[in-house]
């Protein structure tokens, strides 16, 4: 039934789990289009409340009286546990369901697409995709996995055929798309609860690849090689990278905080581009949106407006309290290459001050899968704070607990603890230098928390 789907129309849809990014932005897409929305989620959070502040009504316990009638479409995540009272409720009713990802192909298929894809680097560079296109007069819509700061919102609004989303590798989500823009930022292993493999995971990059249309294009990292050239002649393979790639950054450097680089390669040499975003990682972000705007006949002048005034997404790399001699930094990494490169992009912007690290693992099977390279990353840290696991949709699995990376952790200099007690033992152990926080999980809850620990210690 879900098949024969039509969006137009469709007058009353309900979402089991709303209050996640990427469904908030599609309830907020309904929302926009004068459908009526509502949705269940368990916890209620800043995403929820905006939700509601929009007039969207959203419950929080699981009961089946608060489940509308006349209901036109459910969309779900596969997050939400099989024995979920409204989940069966519905599919006792028979109602049309869909997984968020399908309702985002449909509505993607109507327009055309740039598809970001990618074990890292996704929501920064669907965000600054988004802001480069319509800075460069294409007015856009965006589907992003983070709250962008220059719109403050994850939804973005556009009445122009182009749409931007966010290509979500989990469950194989992003194979519902086929995209005319296609980018691929890095195909590290992720996710293999669900995979399996590594291989697994690398064939489910090829897939999306074969989804992109004919004469289509795929903007990929220099070092991502996955398949043939030649085998696809219908489309237009553009590669970047720091000093390689048809399109590079070159002559990096720093001035007054900024990353200051040279452009060059397929679309033409250009000096002197500026981005306060910090890490190597975020010019790279910066150069595939780039490549995607100078497809759609973006202008440099515009384009390096666009670049100096992005303003980054919340949750990556985002400041939260600076004095002289204290800054506190938050990431949402929750795998080794993110650690890796938040904790080097806090050691290149402040090489003289120490860095503190509180890191909470995410998923107990990610922490099975990565300890090794969680171990590494926090041993670039000069003092680690290493809290429990935060679960998620999972429960606990035998031998695998924060202890599995502590133990792998070559640093002394390290603490294992719980979030409970996160801020009493900070209190003890930090004076100055960088604080970075990082996870997934909901270590952000206690940011207002520690912001006002330093403050109230004049740190």
């Amino acid at each position: 039934m879900s098949q024969n789907i039509e969006l137009g129309q469709l007058k009353k849809v309900y979402f089991i789990g709303i209050g996640g990014i990427g469904m908030s932005a599609l309830a907020r897409f309904f929302h926009a289009h004068d459908i009526k929305v509502s949705g269940y989620d368990k916890t209620r959070t800043d995403l929820t409340i905006a939700l509601e502040n929009q007039g969207i009504g959203v419950h929080y316990e699981d009961k089946i009286d608060f489940i509308p009638e006349n209901i036109d479409l459910v969309i779900y995540t596969p997050a939400i546990p099989k024995d979920h009272l409204g989940y069966n409720e519905i599919i006792r009713r028979q109602l049309p369901m869909m997984k968020r990802a399908a309702v985002l192909g449909l509505i993607s298929r109507a327009k055309k697409t740039v598809a970001i894809a990618g074990t890292h680097g996704k929501t920064t560079t669907s965000s600054m995709a988004t802001y480069f296109i319509r800075e460069g007069g294409i007015d856009a819509t965006g589907f992003l996995g983070g709250i962008a700061k220059n719109f403050d919102n994850n939804y973005i609004e556009g009445n122009s055929e182009w749409v931007v989303v966010e290509a979500d590798e989990y469950d194989r989500s992003f194979l519902q798309l086929s995209p005319d823009i296609a980018m691929l930022m890095s195909v590290d292993a992720d996710h293999l609860d669900i995979y399996g493999s590594d291989d697994e995971v690398k064939k489910s990059y090829i897939d999306f690849i074969k989804k992109i249309k004919e004469g289509g294009y795929l903007i990929h990292h220099h070092q991502i090689d996955l398949v043939q050239k030649s085998d696809y002649p219908e489309i237009q393979f553009i590669s970047f990278g720091i000093n390689e790639g048809d399109v590079r950054a070159t002559n990096i450097h720093v001035e007054n905080g900024n990353f200051v680089f040279d452009i060059e390669g397929l679309f033409g040499n250009t000096q002197g581009w500026i981005i306060s975003q910090p890490g190597l990682h975020n010019i790279q972000n910066a150069l595939a949106a780039y490549c995607a705007a100078k497809i759609l006949k973006i202008g440099d002048e515009k384009l390096k407006k666009a670049v100096a005034s992005f303003l980054g997404i919340k949750r990556r790399f985002e400041y939260h309290y600076k004095s002289e001699h204290t800054i506190y930094i938050d990431d949402y990494a929750h795998h080794p290459t993110e650690l890796n490169a938040a904790i080097s992009a806090a050691k290149m912007m402040y090489p003289d001050k120490k860095i503190t690290g509180i890191f909470q693992p995410h998923l107990f099977s990610r922490t099975r899968d990565f300890a090794t390279g969680f171990a590494a990353a926090l041993d670039n840290l000069d003092q680690i704070i290493l809290l429990d696991i935060y679960p998620a949709r999972e429960i606990p699995i035998e031998n695998v607990s924060s202890s599995t990376i502590f133990d792998l952790i070559k640093n002394s200099n390290k603490i294992l603890t719980t979030k409970e007690l996160l801020l009493p033992i900070l209190s003890n152990v930090f004076h100055e230098g960088v604080l970075l926080t990082m996870g997934a999980g909901d270590i952000d809850t206690k940011i207002i928390e520690i912001s006002n620990m330093l403050k109230s210690r004049n740190l």
